[in-house]
């Protein structure tokens, strides 16, 4: 035992000096932090795993209002955050998907679903989830995890290294700790306390402009309800532990924001949820429907069609004269392919070449 504590020993020391290179202090916390990555690294993962992600949740709300709207709550968000953060290529995508779910890409790439935007009735509450996921960006939660990863698999050796390579490299070495296990497997590496942080976080810049943070307790609130339905939403395996949330918010509401309850400069702003948003999508999702089942009808009537003018009285002999074992079909050409149905079509020899 006493020789392997030598060998420990060192390794520790080894991390530990890893790690003092590559600590920082944070403007948003004040807290220094393990990051091997540099900002213009994590925004080049966040931009290269963009499209896989937007993908695999079935693609982006296409109608240019409802994203001028998320975005544009998004953004007044993001203008609150500290230090160069206001200054990040921030993206907010409204995915079109019923899963109820949120998250953000280091480097400022936040998405929700619209199956999550749906359960809420307030604005407030719309800017308490872009809030909480603007907080894990300006915590920058994502990176210290991929930092983490990166240096106890030995993809990189300290800050040095990082540093060192490109961020189009260190996007490609990245990205797959991003986005594996299903898409959002660093999601689930998050732990209580910076869920709780970036609960925090969110209540903070919801606050800064105007929005009532009894939203933030809201969404909590909502995401309960729907994990007591049996099937859990995707939302609540990646952001756990809505009972102690719902009491660091309520525990916010009564001390540092106790002044924005019952105060008119700090709103839900209900109306304006339900006709900019709610009202809207639910006109698009009617039309995607009726799009949907028009379609449909245009291909069984165009099949119709084509089967009606293949078996229509008299376009085939009732007893088929064959003529060199192939087909006759009154008063078209025997060998011409277009009069035929697609069964014959595939059963009757090329004329060209012979019975």
């Amino acid at each position: 035992m006493g020789r392997l504590r030598l060998p420990l020993l060192a390794a520790s020391i080894g991390a530990l000096s890893l790690g003092l290179g590559a600590c920082s202090v944070n403007p948003t916390t004040g807290r220094s932090q393990f990051n091997v990555l540099s900002m213009s690294q994590e925004v080049a993962m966040g931009e290269e795993a963009k499209s896989q992600l937007t993908a695999e949740y079935g693609g982006s709300i296409t109608d240019a209002r409802l994203n001028a709207y998320v975005s544009g709550i998004g953004n007044a968000l993001a203008a609150q955050t500290e230090g160069d953060y206001p200054n990040l290529p921030w993206e907010f995508t409204l995915l079109d998907s019923d899963v109820i779910n949120a998250f953000a890409l280091p480097g400022g790439k936040v998405f929700m679903s619209r199956g999550l935007a749906e359960k809420l009735t307030t604005e407030a509450e719309l800017a308490a989830v872009l809030g909480h996921e603007v907080g894990h960006v300006t915590a920058r939660h994502s990176g210290q995890r991929v930092s983490q990863s990166l240096v106890v698999t030995g993809l990189v050796i300290g800050a040095g290294v990082a540093a060192s390579q490109s961020d189009s490299d260190m996007a490609k070495i990245g990205v797959p700790i991003l986005v594996g296990a299903g898409g959002q497997g660093y999601l689930l590496k998050f732990g209580r306390s910076q869920e709780l942080e970036a609960d925090a976080l969110g209540v903070r810049y919801m606050v800064k402009i105007g929005y009532d943070p009894l939203g933030a307790r809201m969404v909590q609130e909502v995401l309960a309800r729907e994990g007591g339905k049996g099937k859990q939403p995707e939302f609540l395996s990646t952001h756990p532990y809505p009972e102690s949330r719902i009491e660091q918010i309520n525990n916010l509401l009564k001390g540092e924001y106790a002044y924005t309850q019952n105060n008119p400069d700090y709103q839900l702003f209900a109306d304006r949820y339900k006709a900019e948003f709610l009202d809207p999508i639910a006109r698009v999702k009617a039309q995607t429907n009726a799009d949907a089942r028009k379609d449909a009808q245009v291909a069984a009537a165009a099949l119709s069609g084509r089967l009606g003018a293949a078996f229509a009285p008299g376009s085939i002999q009732t007893a088929p004269r064959a003529q060199n074992g192939r087909l006759m079909i009154t008063g078209v050409a025997a060998h011409d392919p277009g009069s035929w149905c697609a069964h014959c079509a595939t059963r009757t020899p090329d004329p060209s070449t012979g019975p």
